[in-house]
């Protein structure tokens, strides 16, 4: 147990390393930290839009949160640090431009080509669309990750008709990570998985991001006054927070466990009464997120151990075992942003997928013309209509948020007449 094999290593194009003093998964985690993927998750949204707030996380910052956490927790558990850290960076690496609203909007477009789902789209980029390594054929291979890397990141190792009785469903449906045209390089990938079953480092990831969203969107929306402490003090309101936990993030559970759960949680001496952007109350914020994370993390190292006993565990020796109690915590946290934020900003984020269904009508109108280079390649490679359509896709995916306002704005303008 808690070793990897020249298997797991291994790349779907051999390669020589350039240096002899990094391991495998160290060379992943640098490749992964210079992408230019990785560097467009400074300007998607994470909760808030970028640069409404210097303050507020961005998609990057969260990425980079998340990898500390799950790196530490992977740790001690016995996974290669660099390993876990890497599917940590690029987790959501996929996101398009306006987070999930903007993944929803691109579903929509995406019909045709089978759909959109961020998680797939980060298998996609990082094994084809990240310019680094080519095969000798002369296709690209993206990043060209070892296999336990990529199937670290792989949080859905399905395709999306392929997906588990059970598993988790959102607005467009259950989430999948493969794409049918990227069904080749999966099956590299998961050559000698258990099918559906994620490798324990995907599952710390998956873990680690769950804490780093739940905590810090939190601690976002407590500064920049979205939440108030006096609010969550009221019964009422902890059930109406409880009521949107129990549709997003664990339905079915019972409510009147919930707001217990709920109510036990925000009893603990480490959350502060009140918050006024004083150098003491940030202090004491600062103090509630640290020791939330310690609480999830340390929950689940234990109960992992306990089960598992104290050697190293990595790849498929084991599961992640998170309490039920913990789940909750961290579901009702992540409802408390999705309460008091999300629904706030509904008009905001109708704008938004309206703007993407814009760009792609346009693009697609325009296209290849409308694309940028590495885009328009593609483009004229495609062997039919569903598989441009996937090129705009992958084309309006690769957008921030400035950039698909600045794209829209732009087909916009030369959409209209001269003179008008």
């Amino acid at each position: 147990m808690g070793s990897y094999s020249e298997a797991d290593r291994a790349r779907w194009v051999p390669e020589q390393p350039k240096r002899r003093d990094r391991t495998a998964f160290e060379r992943d985690r640098a490749r992964v930290l210079h992408s230019a993927a990785l560097r467009r998750l400074a300007a998607k949204t994470q909760v808030a839009d970028p640069g409404s707030d210097d303050f507020l996380r961005t998609r990057l910052t969260h990425s980079l949160e998340c990898a500390q956490v799950g790196r530490e927790l992977g740790k001690s558990l016995g996974c290669d640090p660099d390993l876990v850290e890497t599917a940590c960076l690029a987790h959501d690496i996929g996101h398009p431009p306006f987070g999930h609203n903007g993944e929803s909007a691109l579903n929509t477009v995406a019909e045709r080509c089978g759909g959109f789902e961020g998680n797939a789209q980060s298998l996609r980029i990082l094994t084809r669309l990240e310019p680094k390594s080519f095969a000798p054929d002369g296709r690209s291979v993206g990043l060209n990750l070892t296999r336990a890397s990529l199937d670290a990141v792989m949080k859905y190792p399905w395709r999306r008709q392929d997906a588990p009785t059970g598993a988790p469903s959102g607005g467009s449906g259950a989430p999948y990570g493969i794409y049918d045209d990227d069904i080749e390089v999966a099956a590299w990938v998961r050559q000698g998985a258990p099918k559906d079953r994620l490798c324990l480092e995907a599952q710390v990831m998956d873990w680690a991001d769950d804490v780093a969203y739940s905590v810090h969107d939190l601690e976002d929306a407590l500064v920049v006054g979205h939440v108030d402490f006096a609010r969550l003090a009221d019964p009422t309101e902890r059930r109406a927070v409880a009521e949107t936990a129990a549709k997003l993030y664990c339905p079915g559970t019972d409510l009147t466990e919930l707001e217990e759960v709920f109510a036990e949680l925000l009893a603990e001496p480490y959350w502060p009464d009140h918050f006024d952007g004083t150098l003491r109350t940030l202090a004491a914020l600062k103090n509630l997120t640290s020791t939330l994370i310690g609480r999830f993390c340390l929950a689940a190292e234990d109960a992992t151990r306990r089960r598992y006993g104290p050697g190293p565990l990595t790849r498929y020796d084991a599961d992640l075992v998170v309490p039920r109690r913990q789940r909750l915590e961290c579901a009702l946290l992540k409802g408390v942003t999705a309460h008091y934020v999300w629904i706030s900003h509904e008009a905001n984020r109708a704008r938004q997928r309206e703007l993407i269904l814009e760009l792609a009508d346009w693009m697609l109108a325009g296209a290849p013309g409308t694309l940028e280079p590495q885009f328009r390649v593609a483009w004229h490679r495609a062997p039919d209509d569903a598989a441009r359509l996937r090129v705009v896709v992958d084309q309006i995916a690769s957008l921030t948020d400035t950039s698909a306002v600045a794209f829209h704005a732009r087909l916009r303008a030369a959409r209209r007449p001269a003179g008008a």
